[in-house]
């Protein structure tokens, strides 16, 4: 993916929501399998060390809203979060890092052929943090996008 449009959807992130900026959100990557977030535990640590709830929440949303804001490509458009479930199964120790999964072709078709049409469409998520395997934090988010 080309680093320039990262660069400037991150930038967009701590502009537009600066919360991101204060806990330290980077794009590590993106590909057809998904999009990686990042924020270091430093600024987003509990009292016993490991990662603050609340943050791995923010970094959860923020992993399915650059990825949907990637896949539109309508800097017109505006995302919001319709509903989300989380689940915190082991502690974060070190770096949070999300995993938002790609929904795949046919469904960014459908929700790119939707919005296009109302003007309105969602999109359901899944987030993972830790091992893909074994993950320590689940999320599933339904994300909204208005023109």
């Amino acid at each position: 993916m080309n680093e320039a449009l990262l660069l400037e959807t991150e930038r967009f992130l701590h502009d537009r929501i600066p919360l991101a900026a204060a806990m330290g959100v980077r794009i590590e990557s993106y590909d057809s399998s998904g999009l990686i977030l990042t924020a270091p535990l430093e600024a987003n640590h509990n009292h016993l060390g490991t990662a603050f709830g609340g943050s791995l929440a923010a970094v959860a949303t923020l992993a399915g809203y650059a990825l949907l804001w990637l896949e539109l490509n309508d800097r017109d458009s505006h995302i919001v979060i319709r509903s989300s479930r989380i689940s915190y199964k082991h502690p974060v120790e070190g770096e949070l890092r999300a995993i938002c999964l790609h929904p795949g072709a046919s469904a960014i078709a459908r929700f790119k052929t939707w919005f296009a049409k109302a003007g309105k469409a969602s999109l359901p998520l899944k987030v993972l943090m830790g091992p893909t395997d074994r993950p320590h934090v689940g999320f599933e988010g339904v994300y909204v996008a208005i023109r």
